[in-house]
């Protein structure tokens, strides 16, 4: 069935609703892998084909392409921030980015101060030049009696004199005050860029946001290590089933193994037209019809000489059993019960099983793939199951999913009389 939607990238609304959350985000991160390697086909055929010298048509100037870096099993290069014994943790990078951020805006605020002390010097300067302008005829003619009294002493050989200094001489002696108004301007800048930077560190906004990601890195982390620890405990468990072998002493629960790969489905056809004959038989979607017929017939052909709905020791009927029951209809039984309890009911829209679950957080609905002579759950774990009690014996002890962690814990029974599964072992 996964096959047939790969193909055709479409998949049955009323299949769909049968689905779980982690079953649709798992089949459509299937259909998005098709997509790439369809992608990556026609990539491949165009390039193909432009490298032909009878096709060959020149590049685009700007043309744009993305090569990506292989590591050393030739596939793709990839880096998670963080994972790396040399990688700074996010709160340092924090630090250092908002350090950064608080040097520039020190440094711009004290550059515009520059500015506006470099035009007030500025006016300053002429000011004092326009005054300067004004007394100017005095400063020449005493500039010219100097010069000729210099002259005249040089001449005579009674020595140099130093000329008299001019008011004009005098204003160089202001530039060590220059220089150390300058340098306390600099402390300033530092002291405000120092009291920024506090002031922003110390908001409580900026230090509720980082406890929000901090616990978001915490929260992907545990995810990952669970997945990691969740492969790890079914391949294990894979190995040990797949090592006992018949000599397994009795009663002993067996680790089911792992599947092949899934059958491709097999649809009916609706009333009037032959049937196709298909290679692989999958899970079966029937007429709207004739649906209730069909279903109960193949439960009784091929269902019955499997023990399906049968005690794993004894020829009882299971407590958590139904019949054909709708989704509302399970969702009705299993409100009156406590969490953990669960219900094995024969679909109505499809040949096969669907397994409803009460968690704290509401009812959940997985479908039983049952095309073979084996019992395995759609796109959860795939293990398979050589009976379908063994597979609910199964997960008694072992979660449904990492995340939900759903644990058969209480089957919830019939509500009143006759049975709900009578008219399938009629």
């Amino acid at each position: 069935m996964l096959k047939q939607i790969l193909s055709e990238m479409y998949i049955d609304p009323d299949l769909l609703a049968e689905l779980s959350e982690e079953q649709k985000q798992i089949l459509f991160f299937k259909m998005r892998e098709e997509q790439i390697r369809r992608w990556k086909e026609r990539e491949a055929a165009m390039e193909k084909k432009e490298s032909l010298p009878v096709t060959s048509r020149p590049k685009k100037e700007n043309g744009k392409s993305v090569h990506w870096k292989l590591g050393a099993d030739k596939e793709v290069w990839v880096w998670v921030m963080g994972e790396h014994h040399l990688d700074k943790p996010y709160d340092v990078l924090c630090n250092e980015i908002i350090a950064e951020r608080a040097q520039l805006k020190a440094e711009r605020e004290a550059e515009e101060l520059r500015k506006t002390q470099s035009k007030e010097f500025a006016n300053n300067l002429k000011m004092k030049s326009q005054y300067y302008g004004l007394q100017a005829p005095d400063t020449q003619e005493t500039q010219n009696i100097c010069k000729k009294a210099a002259t005249e002493e040089e001449e005579l050989g009674k020595g140099s004199r130093p000329a008299p200094l001019l008011e004009e001489e005098k204003i160089p002696k202001k530039e060590p005050v220059k220089k150390t108004q300058d340098e306390e301007l600099k402390q300033i800048d530092e002291e405000k860029a120092k009291q920024i930077y506090k002031s922003w560190k110390e908001d409580s906004e900026w230090q509720a946001s980082l406890r929000k990601s901090k616990a978001a890195d915490e929260k992907r982390r545990s995810l990952a290590k669970q997945a990691r620890e969740d492969y790890k405990r079914l391949s294990l468990a894979a190995e040990k089933g797949s090592g006992e072998g018949p000599q397994s002493p009795p009663g002993v629960l067996q680790k089911p193994k792992r599947p092949p790969l899934p059958p491709k489905p097999h649809f009916l056809n609706p009333a009037g037209y032959p049937p196709k004959p298909l290679g692989n038989q999958g899970v079966t979607r029937t007429a709207s019809n004739s649906a209730q017929e069909d279903i109960i017939r193949w439960f009784k052909e091929e269902q019955l000489p499997l023990r399906a709905g049968y005690q794993t020791t004894s020829d009882t009927i299971a407590p958590w059993f139904h019949g054909i029951l709708t989704l509302k209809r399970a969702n009705e039984l299993l409100s009156t019960c406590e969490p953990g309890s669960f219900l094995v009911r024969v679909s109505e829209r499809i040949k096969g099983y669907a397994l409803s679950y009460l968690s704290e957080d509401g009812c959940k609905h997985f479908l039983i793939d049952a095309s073979t002579d084996s019992y395995s759950f759609l796109g959860v774990d795939r293990l398979q199951h050589a009976t379908l009690a063994a597979l609910v014996d199964y997960h008694k002890v072992e979660p449904i999913t990492s995340l939900g962690k759903e644990l058969l814990l209480y089957p919830c029974g019939q509500q009143g009389e006759p049975p709900d599964y009578l008219e399938l072992f009629e």
